[in-house]
Formats: C-alpha cells, structure tokens, sequence
C-alpha cells in the first residue's frame, strides 16, 4: 500500500507524526506548528531538529491560506485545548468562543477550502471537550460533529485512557477519527450498526477493546445549522448527551458508555525511571521537604483574600511520593522547575526523594528518549511539552487500526 499523505496542524514537538511514522504508513508533507505567546518558538526548534525544516510552517495557522498547504489523505491534530482544559473551571470555560478555541475553525476552514478535501482526520482534545460549555452541555463537541457532517465526514470518537490499554500514564484525552464520504471505508461503515461499530468493528474498539456499560445506546440527531445548534443545543440541561465512545453519521449520533477490556501488559511509573546518574537539582532538600508536604497534604483552613474576605479552604490528600507500582499521574504542563508543587510527580528514591527528570516524562508519553533535548532548550520548558503533548503510542494503536480497515 502506498503511504498516506499527511497533514499535521498544532504539531507541538510531533507526537502526532512519531506514533503515524512508527507504523511505516504515512508520510507528513506538511506540518505547521506556532504558539503565540512566545518570542522563540521552541517547539518549532524542536520539531525542526528531530524532522527537517522541509515542507513545515512556523507560522500562524489562521494567517496560512489552503492553497499554500498540499493535498494530503489525512489531516491530524491535537487543536489547542486551554479552553477546555481542567487547568480553568468549568463555569470560567469558554469553549469555542476562547480566544484560542477558535482555531477549530482554521481546521474548519482548510477542510472547507480544500478542492481534493483529505480522505481521514485523527484529532485529540481534553475529554471535558465533550460537555463544555456549562451553559449548554456538549454544544462545542456537537457543532463540530454538524460541521464535519456538513463537510461530508463521518465521525467516530472515543475517550481513551492511556494507562488503561498498558502505557505508563494515566492521560485521558478525547480522540476523533473522521472518514470522507469520497472513502470506500465509509461504504463499509455504512453497512454496520452503530453498536457493532462502537463495541467490535470500528477503528477504536479494534485497537482498544471495551466492554458495554450498562447504559443504553443514546441516539440523537443534530438538526440545524451550526448556529442554531450554538444557540439551542443541550439548553437547561445538566449533563451532556455525548458519552464516552460514539459516532455520527450524516448528522445522526449514536454514544454508548464503555468500559476497557484489556488483558496485556501494562507499564508501570518504576519501569520507565532513568538508570544511572540524576543531578542533584532534581533531589529535594530536607529544607524543602515541608513545604512539600504541607502543598501535597490535605487542608481546611481559613484564608482571607487581598480584599479582606474570609473563607474556609479544603482539599484533600495525594499520594505522597507517588507511588512507583502503577501508571504516573497525568502530567501538566507545570512540572518542570524547582519549586514545590502539589501536582508536579515525586519519587522515592534510595537516595532519597525526587522529582522526575524530562527524559522519564517523554517515556511516560512514549516519546523517544531525549526527543526533546535541544541547546537552548531548558529543562522547565522540555517539562511543558509533556504537560502538552499526546501518548505516543495511542496514535500509533489508531493509526494502525485505520490502515488495517482501509486495506481490508
């Protein structure tokens, strides 16, 4: 089979191409990877020294015109997430209307534009993208889903968590697989149920099983155009429709709740720690330590903020150091640097304890060792990477489901 084309948007430090390159299916001949809030583009440097400078754009995706991208069988993209992100509350998420949220609509638009309109998409967000915003539950996952059906694509979903299926850890993220209507893997699609699709045959469950739940098969139709849907859809209703596995076709969804069903291997956080040497910089002081402590504990304490106001604070416990015999907790993009954190990981050591270095971080999202080590790039920022990056093995799983069901 010849290679798959592909487009990578949002590139980040390329997890999407390691786990689609990994595979030996697909080609990128296009990337494009730009943050705004920084001067040097870090990841970009990163990108460019693991991949070549060939064919990729440093530049603002909503400045990039259609006809400067090539034609490409797959578009993938892990679109930007703040706005989604559990790092804000649900009440302050804006959800499409986001400053970057809105950058969906530059995939929207080069979908659009695009005379010979690629044959697949592979996208990931934040699963909480699946009931944002709190006003409207689910209406930013469902005017993508009325987008994309409107652009001809069929859409499946599934939330996966990594460390559910064997990885190292535990990382929830939405992923979304869609399939043109130009393919002749949605003729096949099309001759399915929707629960045959969700719980056997389709790309997810065929790469990671699941059980049903005892919930029921949802069904809903997305009727309206996109701004009826953002107007009305899901009003004054407390949970969301969409569940965790799902798929829409022409604008008829059908979602399920799904468990996992797997019974490999599974990593383990003590498998993936760093042999040899650590510096001492990743070593907590026993001056440290409380501060530590008292950041990782749980509380309930009167705090006053700057206007004077009083009120009671609680939280509860973490593991403290975390422990070494299951999957990591996820990891933020906060975890590098030295000072105390409550979520940044601690390991206990025979040298006592320590935070995780960034090549045990890339190994917790199944990067390459070192893939992101570059002169100029510091620790904290190699640390923030991962904090913003996909497993790399779950693309891989999808990726090598979709090729499977297209040479079947």
């Amino acid at each position: 089979m010849q290679k798959l084309k592909v487009c990578e948007l949002f590139a980040g430090v390329g997890g999407f191409r390691l786990g689609l390159e990994k595979t030996g299916g697909f080609e990128v001949v296009w990337s494009n990877q730009w943050e705004p809030s920084t001067k040097t583009q870090h990841a970009s440097l990163v990108y460019e020294a693991r991949f070549g400078s060939k064919n990729h754009s440093n530049q603002n995706i909503e400045k990039v015109l259609s006809k400067d991208i090539p034609d490409h069988d797959v578009l993938v993209g892990g679109f930007p997430c703040q706005d989604y992100s559990v790092a804000t509350t649900l009440k302050n998420s804006k959800g499409l209307l986001g400053k970057k949220g809105v950058l969906w609509w530059s995939i929207h638009r080069i979908l659009s534009e695009k005379k010979n309109k690629p044959k697949y998409l592979i996208l990931e967000n934040v699963d909480r993208l699946l009931k944002s915003p709190s006003s409207q539950r689910g209406r930013d996952f469902a005017i993508m889903l009325k987008s994309l059906s409107d652009l001809g694509y069929a859409v499946e979903w599934r939330v996966i968590n990594a460390a559910e299926y064997g990885m190292p850890q535990r990382r929830r993220r939405v992923f979304i697989v869609g399939i043109h209507k130009s393919s002749s893997l949605l003729s096949k699609y099309n001759t399915l149920s929707s629960a045959s699709v969700l719980l056997e045959k389709g790309i997810f469950a065929n790469v990671f099983p699941v059980s049903q739940s005892t919930t029921e098969l949802n069904h809903l139709s997305l009727e309206g155009d996109i701004l009826n849907i953002s107007e009305n859809f899901n009003k004054g209703e407390k949970l969301s429709p969409f569940f965790n596995s799902g798929v829409c076709i022409d604008g008829k969804v059908s979602t399920i709740k799904t468990i996992p069903s797997y019974d490999g291997n599974f990593t383990l956080l003590s498998d993936i720690l760093q042999n040899g040497e650590v510096s001492k910089d990743y070593f907590i002081s026993e001056t440290e330590l409380p501060k530590w402590k008292y950041l990782k504990g749980g509380k309930k304490e009167l705090r006053t903020t700057k206007e004077g106001f009083s009120y009671n604070y609680s939280e509860g416990s973490m593991v403290f150091p975390d422990a070494l015999d299951k999957a990591s907790r996820t990891i933020i993009t906060g975890e590098g640097g030295k000072s105390p954190s409550r979520f940044k990981h601690v390991i206990q050591t025979n040298k006592g304890l320590r935070r995780l270095t960034p090549l045990e971080l890339e190994r917790l999202n199944t990067f390459p060792d070192n893939h992101t080590k570059l002169e100029g790039v510091s620790d904290t920022k190699r640390a923030f990477f991962m904090g913003n990056a996909l497993v790399v093995g779950v693309v891989e799983r999808i990726a090598n489901s979709l090729i499977e069901k297209i040479d079947a």
